[in-house]
């Protein structure tokens, strides 16, 4: 007995000693090529037994065996695996993984990687990102996955642009994506004022997202079908963008600077083959004894820059990146510039052994707009551009020469002014606790705010307006200001089982959106200084703003139904019921003024949930609904009910595919999704509002006039979009080659329209749902091939197409016009129109043989503006420091209406105008004033869109620079198309009378510039 008690002593005590031996600490450091890296995971594999590293990228493991091994990861890098053989001191220096960061995907409430989805998603980062003069985000992923059309309404700095996803799913509303910013979904709708007429007509606001500054973007999300868009509900009908920002994450222990300045120089691309002086005078042009190259007058060689400073560091426990922006682009059009002043911070921090995590996002920009007499309601005489076309090449460019009852190209410039300032902040602050180790609840709160005002000014010299401007001067002030709240709660259950996963999702969201501002028109000032009009209109405002109380309207001047009783201040009130008075006249240095007000805010609340379970790493199951309450609505539809479900199967990981595939996987999925796009506010009640006061051409203000503009229909509801999708996505070779093919069809039905109401009627229009479908069906298909890899070289290809086909059927509704053309006896002619059985934005036109007989009636045309194929095609190489890349796009199967040339150029008689040298040649004989098929045109075209070469500077590292990068970028090289105009990339929205929006019509398009820039990136 006591010999076995001694021995198992022994043997306890030999195994002991041997643990001891075996067991001990390893230490080290963890670095990426900027030096250490903070937050690293290390552990031990097959055990729970890890560390992160610290502020300076240090880590120290106890009770380690001599056999273990260590895993080292972070987000973003390789991870690395490395045994212990007994070391004591372990250093790592991790390498950047690009492909890991190409494949995570980040959708609503989440994010996932693209092997790992179930819906049609697509990532776009910072390093496959157009490059060159870039003015808003969308315009960073043109061309770069398949179905999404991106096109530039023209080529003025900040000028508008239509994104489409899956085609065109809505009759009325702008079919724009859902934005979402860094988790807040922004507006589409314009945050710039959008200005008033002073005589040159109407134009539109730039775009809303010029605000954000793409050097802070670190990737872009597309996501395409419902199952991916239902988590959005009533704004996922036309898709979802979601982009997020770049943190401080890389930035290394010790902070790093960046710096990044480029210089672009940009010139009309193309320009009309008008008659020189001499040829105008030789084809019997009045000769008026100057020689004006109108074009070469108006259109110049622009310098731009664009300059950014940055600073990141990533501190262990959290990050932070700071950002300030400057740029200015000036346009190719004499006063035209858009100057871009922004501020970001990021900032992410981790509490009590990371269990609570804070983060923010933050930017303030500036954004200041100069803009020419541009206008496509400018009248018939037209704006700057026509004037430039048509003017007689022989007036001398002199700005008080008059060319009445035509316009003078230099006087339009000289005396016109139109400049918008808009101020933005957006930010975000979210809250992440972890309740349990598989529960966690987040709050997020938004606020997106923005305060913007336009002046636009025709001074008394300005010439030919016929509106009472000339010799008085006239000015309108718009003011804008718009406020978006937004509060959200989530809860997230993540549970991993032995063979499979769930990750649920609850959330509740609340938004709201309040516009309100002012618009002023005011007419003769005592001066000519166009800076000192405006100056008075806005003391005017000042002046009288505060004289009444409830009131929408008031004018200041002599009323047209009263004009003996002389000046007069009428206040014009809604509250508490519609009423006109009069008050004392004030004092004002304008002899007519009006201002009109509004203040309008939308709701919407959210209740939403979504289950993703997956099965053996093969089966992948998902499952969303979204419920919202919106205010645009009436009570019997307030809410709608948006459900999506989708499967993928990773064929890939099934014995039966053997090797062949590093990818395959099958994706179905279905859903429904909402839009209440176009809708406007109140507009399923009945509202009415004073007419909008104007000033006519004798200074005296239009009799004020009531109108109801909207109609009550309590049944008003949303746009309901169901979509069905099929995918395949494959990968060959480690994924070195993959691809993929989706094929889906979405149904739009209920659709939004403003029909004529059953009369009698106190409003002959109203908001409703109608019969009818719009179907968007098509394929898209994609690839990307590294064709070579190697240390020194490599050579990447990628390529997309998609085929999208729109109709409109069971629609048992009116034939609508749309499509308004512009110019000298066009008003009120139509190009287009919506009826049943045709795609969108079909043309309705009359046709016209060779010998320019043009028939009596229009003929609904198989024709439509809406391109049936997009495509893109880009290759990128590298060979050492030197990398180069070109990006071709191209659309096809759609048709444009040459509004330009109807309108300046039909017929080849001159004598005060100018025209087109192949016009006068060739005797084309058709009216300006009878709009037909000859004006219609093939839109198809090929572009380089851009092309690049950069290089690396070699550093010996001993300086202050980590790393500099030399670069030089073209964009709109060269463009393959058999349109006669300028460019038949064109993008129109302007609406007429009866609501509907219109598509590739040009005219007077603000022509896009070649542009060359050259770039500097410096860290340090």
């Amino acid at each position: 007995m006591k010999i076995t008690l001694l021995k198992s002593f022994l043997l306890l005590g030999a195994f002991l000693c041997f643990g001891l031996a075996k067991a001990q600490t390893v230490s080290g450091t963890v670095s990426d090529a900027n030096g250490p890296l903070p937050g690293a995971s290390v552990l031990v594999k097959g055990t729970t037994n890890g560390t992160q590293t610290d502020f300076d990228g240090n880590y120290t493991l106890s009770d380690i065996g001599s056999s273990a091994v260590l895993v080292i990861s972070y987000i973003g890098y390789s991870t690395q695996e490395i045994p212990v053989n007994g070391q004591s001191t372990i250093n790592v220096t991790l390498q950047e993984d690009a492909q890991a960061l190409d494949e995570v995907v980040i959708i609503g409430y989440g994010q996932t990687t693209v092997k790992d989805a179930t819906g049609s998603v697509a990532a776009v980062t910072s390093e496959d990102f157009n490059g060159g003069v870039i003015s808003s985000p969308e315009q960073l992923i043109q061309g770069k996955t398949s179905g999404v059309q991106i096109t530039q309404s023209s080529g003025e700095p900040g000028a508008g642009i239509a994104l489409r996803i899956r085609g065109t799913a809505s009759v009325r509303s702008n079919n724009s994506p859902l934005f979402v910013i860094d988790g807040v979904p922004v507006t589409n709708e314009s945050v710039s004022a959008s200005g008033a007429d002073v005589g040159v007509g109407t134009s539109g606001s730039k775009n809303p997202l010029n605000f954000l500054n793409p050097n802070d973007i670190e990737s872009m999300s597309i996501l395409k079908d419902a199952s991916a868009t239902a988590i959005y509900g009533s704004r996922g009908a036309n898709g979802v963008v979601v982009i997020t920002t770049k943190s401080g994450k890389g930035g290394g222990s010790q902070g790093q600077w960046g710096f990044t300045t480029n210089l672009s120089i940009s010139k009309v691309a193309n320009t009309y083959d008008l008659l020189t002086a001499e040829e105008f005078i030789e084809r019997g042009g009045s000769n008026l004894g100057g020689a004006t190259d109108w074009q070469n007058y108006i259109f110049r060689t622009s310098a731009s820059t664009d300059n950014n400073l940055s600073y990141a560091q990533n501190y262990g426990k959290g990050n932070v990146r700071a950002t300030f922006g400057y740029s200015k682009q000036f346009g190719v059009i004499e006063n035209t510039n858009l100057e871009r002043i922004t501020g970001r911070v990021n900032a992410a921090h981790r509490f009590f052994d990371d269990k609570f995590r804070v983060n923010l996002q933050a930017t303030v920009s500036r954004i200041n707009d100069q803009a020419p007499f541009i206008s496509r309601t400018s009248g018939s005489t037209g704006d700057l551009l026509a004037a430039a076309y048509y003017a007689n090449p022989t007036l001398t460019a002199n700005p008080g020469i008059s060319a009445a009852p035509d316009r003078n190209p230099a006087n339009l410039l000289a005396y016109y002014d139109d400049n918008t300032h808009t101020d933005r902040f957006l930010g975000n602050l979210s809250l992440e606790y972890d309740i349990t180790e598989e529960l966690t609840a987040k709050l997020n709160v938004g606020y997106d705010t923005s305060s913007s005002t336009r002046g636009q000014v025709s001074g008394p010299q300005i010439l030919a307006l016929n509106n009472g401007a000339e010799n008085n001067g006239r000015a309108a002030v718009s003011n804008l200001d718009t406020e978006n709240r937004l509060v959200e709660l989530t809860l997230n259950y993540n549970k991993q089982y032995e063979n499979s996963s769930l990750d649920a999702l609850i959330g509740f969201s609340f938004q709201d959106f309040n516009r309100k501002g002012q618009n002023m028109l005011g007419q003769g000032y005592g001066t000519a200084n166009l800076g000192a009009i405006i100056d008075a209109t806005n003391s005017a405002y000042d002046a009288t703003y505060n004289l009444a109380s409830n009131y929408q309207a008031y004018g200041i001047g002599t009323f047209q139904d009263d004009a003996d009783a002389g000046d007069q201040f009428r206040i014009l009130g809604l509250t508490p019921n519609v009423n006109e008075s009069t008050l004392t006249l004030p004092n004002i240095p304008i002899d007519a003024f009006t201002v009109d007000t509004f203040d309008n805010t939308d709701e919407l609340q959210s209740f939403f949930g979504r289950v993703n379970y997956t099965l053996m790493d093969k089966y992948l199951f998902t499952a969303t609904v979204r419920a919202d309450g919106s205010s645009r609505f009436g009570g019997n539809n307030q809410y709608g009910y948006f459900p999506s479900a989708a499967f993928a199967w990773k064929l890939n990981e099934e014995d039966f595919t053997g090797d062949a595939f590093s990818t395959l996987k099958m994706r179905l999925s279905w859903g429904i999704t909402g839009n209440q796009d176009g809708l406007g506010y109140g507009q399923f009640v009945n509202r009415t509002r004073w007419n909008q006061l104007g000033i006519g051409a004798n200074s005296q203000i239009t009799s004020p006039a009531t109108s109801e503009i909207a109609f009550a229909n309590p049944d008003l509801k949303w746009e309901s979009t169901t979509q069905y999708g099929f995918g395949i996505d494959f990968g060959f070779n480690n994924d070195r080659f993959t691809g993929n093919i989706d094929l889906y069809r979405k149904e739009t039905t209920d659709i939004l329209l403003n029909l004529p109401a059953v009369q009698p009627a106190t409003s002959p229009f109203v908001f409703q749902n109608v019969d009818g479908k719009i179907i968007n069906q098509g394929i898209e298909f994609g690839l990307d091939y590294d064709i070579l890899r190697g240390e020194d070289f490599n050579w990447n290809a990628n390529f997309n197409i998609s085929y999208n086909q729109n109709e409109l059927t069971n629609y048992n509704g009116p034939n609508i016009q749309a499509g308004n053309l512009y110019g000298q006896g066009l008003t009120g002619t139509t190009s287009q129109i919506l009826t049943n059985g045709k795609p969108l934005f079909t043309y309705n036109l009359r046709e016209v043989d060779e010998n320019f007989n043009v028939d009596t009636d229009p003929t609904i045309l198989d024709k439509s503006g809406l391109p049936k194929i997009i495509s893109g095609f880009s290759t990128s190489a590298s060979y050492k420091n030197w990398d180069a890349s070109v990006f071709f796009s191209g659309q096809f199967g759609h048709y444009v209406y040459n509004n330009t040339a109807n309108a300046l150029f039909a017929a080849p008689q001159i004598g005060s105008r100018n025209n087109l040298k192949s016009v006068v040649d060739n005797g084309v004989t058709l009216s300006a004033t009878n709009p037909s098929t000859y004006f219609l045109e093939k839109g198809d075209f090929v572009r380089l869109q851009s092309a690049s070469i950069s290089y690396n500077v070699p550093l010996s590292g001993d300086g202050s620079l980590k790393s500099m990068r030399l670069s030089v970028n073209g964009q709109n090289l060269w463009l393959i198309t058999d349109y006669s105009g300028l460019d038949p990339e064109v993008s129109t929205s302007d609406v007429p009378a009866n609501g509907l929006p219109s598509a590739s019509i040009d005219y007077l398009q603000y022509p896009r510039p070649r542009t060359f820039t050259f770039g500097v990136n410096v860290t340090f």
